[in-house]
Order: structure tokens, then sequence, then C-alpha cells
């Protein structure tokens, strides 16, 4: 059953462009992308009645990526609609530079549990919940432009100078950079900048996993 407006559905911000037909995607070969609809029951917990983006705005993106044993594997990202053409864009310039993922599914897989999935140092995007370290604050990934990278390698900081996931505690040092880590001015970082999206790392309380479309 798909979101309508009575679900308090909202649609993205209008900076985004539009989007792309449901289908295989023929630009970003190496990728082999593939964009197509999500129904509700595919998003497990990571969705209910009330959050601001309902299924129908939703995508999933299936598509390649270098994993950390030098091999291409198949990975799932649920974005916003708006949100697929500069994801494409990201990914591909990643995988053209050969970046490693660990692992990219939804955190749907996950049972919606944010440290679960980060503990995996799994990729993802949507998830309706709130912000990680700050239960007052609704996450840019409930609305699904917002997507987390690598995050044992890029962990997030919160308030308490506590790092998430624990295990990320290990890479708090960004230098001399492990494979992986997302750093100024690396292509990772270059590629999001170049589709206008900001980077967490930037944040007193740095979150070097996070990239949004709107910042927050």
């Amino acid at each position: 059953m798909l979101c309508t407006a009575t679900l308090g559905c909202t649609a993205a911000p209008s900076s985004l462009p539009p989007p792309p037909p449901a289908g295989r995607v023929q630009a970003h070969t190496g990728l082999a992308a593939e964009v197509t609809g999500v129904p509700a029951a595919a998003l497990g917990a990571t969705y209910r009645p009330g959050c601001p983006v309902g299924p129908d705005r939703l995508r999933l993106i299936r598509m390649n990526h270098w994993g950390f044993d030098g091999k291409v594997h198949r990975g799932e990202l649920v974005v916003h609609e708006r949100a697929v053409q500069p994801l494409l864009k990201v990914f591909a310039e990643a995988f053209e530079a050969k970046f490693p993922i660990r692992r990219m599914r939804p955190a749907a897989a996950y049972g919606g549990d944010d440290e679960r999935s980060m503990a995996d140092d799994n990729t993802s995007a949507f998830n309706c919940r709130q912000v990680t370290g700050d239960a007052g604050r609704l996450s840019r990934h409930a609305y699904g432009d917002a997507v987390d990278v690598n995050p044992v390698e890029n962990p997030y900081v919160d308030r308490g100078g506590t790092p998430h996931p624990a295990a990320g505690r290990r890479h708090l040092r960004r230098d001399p950079p492990a494979p992986g880590m997302i750093r100024p001015g690396d292509v990772v970082s270059r590629a999001f900048e170049d589709v206008g999206w900001h980077w967490g790392g930037d944040w007193s309380n740095p979150d070097y996993q996070h990239f949004s479309a709107t910042g927050g």
C-alpha cells in the first residue's frame, strides 16, 4: 500500500533535480544501475505512516560498487526519487576511482536499527528515524536525501564525544588515510560537493560518513 497525502508525505526540497523514470539507467555503465519503486512492505521497520516521505516517493537503486576485496559487488540504496540522479553521479565517480565500499544494503535489512547497520560498516540511505545520539531531532535519512558511507572508516562523533559505531574509534585519527576513509578533497567528498550535497565531516561534531542534500 503506497503512502498518500493523508499519511503526511511531503516532497523533497525543490532544489533537487527531477527524478528519472524507473528502470535500467543507461548512463554510468560501470554501475549497471537499475532504479525501481519500493513497495511499503519492503521497507519494514524503516517506514511507518506519518513519516515525512512515503513509499511512493522512494526509489530502490541497485548498482555495482568496488569492495574491500578488490572485487565488484552489487549493492542497494533506498533514496528519495529526487536524490537518484545526484547519487548515480556520485557513485559512478566512486566506482571509476575504485573507491571501496564495505557493503550497501537498505536499512530494512537491519530492522531499521542504525547502530546495527553502522556496526556492520553498511552504506545506507533512507531510514525514518531520529538522529543517532540525539533523539530530539528527526534525521535527514527520514527524508531519503542523506547517505552514510562506510560508517566504521568514517564514524560519527556525537555531542558527548562518543564515536558511532564503536569500532570507528580507531579511525578518529584521519591521517594517514585508511582504505574506504573519506577525506577533504578526495573523490567522494568532491563528487558530493559537485552535486551540491553537504558533508558532515565539516561539522563541529564530525559525522564523517554522512552526506545530505540540505546540510542536515
